[in-house]
């Protein structure tokens, strides 16, 4: 049986009555801004790193595919935050910083490389170290490592379901937050 779309899409609704004209706003510009080419926050290098991280984190096709670490490098570059933090963990920008050298050394350890040119299982078996709080070096003493990718984890997933085009491809209506009367 094949899969049909429902007869409205969710970039359809953006341009009716149903969405707020803040919801639409937002929306809009999620959906028009390019990716970041130029990081603000964080070094060339990192950001590449960063890059390849959301890639392992959330495998998109090349065709449609939804800048993940472009937001994050925006909201560090902006200094915002969530307005919280664990305690054994740092700033958020101390922390990404010292996450992406650290997995870089745990690719060192385990591959004799750097993170930025093993391989995508390579690179699965670091950030699953991390995951499971077991990366090997000595820049993660004292970081909760695992603490951390929860972290991480949660931001790629959040910024790409924010997103219309991730919207569009689950079917979510949600953002029709309008009251009908």
């Amino acid at each position: 049986m094949q899969h049909q779309n429902p007869p409205y899409s969710v970039l359809d609704l953006l341009g009716t009555d149903r969405v707020t004209p803040a919801t639409r706003k937002a929306l809009l510009t999620r959906l028009s801004e390019p990716p970041v080419t130029n990081p603000q926050f964080f070094t060339e290098a990192e950001f590449g790193r960063l890059q390849r991280v959301c890639a392992r984190l959330m495998p998109q096709a090349e065709t449609d595919s939804i800048d993940l670490a472009g937001p994050i490098d925006g909201r560090l570059a902006g200094k915002n935050t969530n307005g919280w933090r664990y305690d054994d963990l740092p700033n958020d920008g101390d922390a990404y910083r010292l996450f992406l050298a650290g997995i870089d050394q745990t690719a060192q350890v385990l591959f004799n490389l750097s993170f930025d040119t093993i391989t995508p299982d390579e690179q699965d078996a670091v950030l699953r170290a991390v995951q499971q709080g077991e990366p090997s070096g000595d820049l993660w003493v004292g970081f909760a490592a695992d603490r951390f990718f929860e972290e991480l984890l949660a931001e790629v997933v959040e910024v790409y379901y924010s997103h219309p085009v991730a919207q569009q491809r689950i079917g979510y209506t949600g953002m029709a937050d309008q009251r009908v009367v």
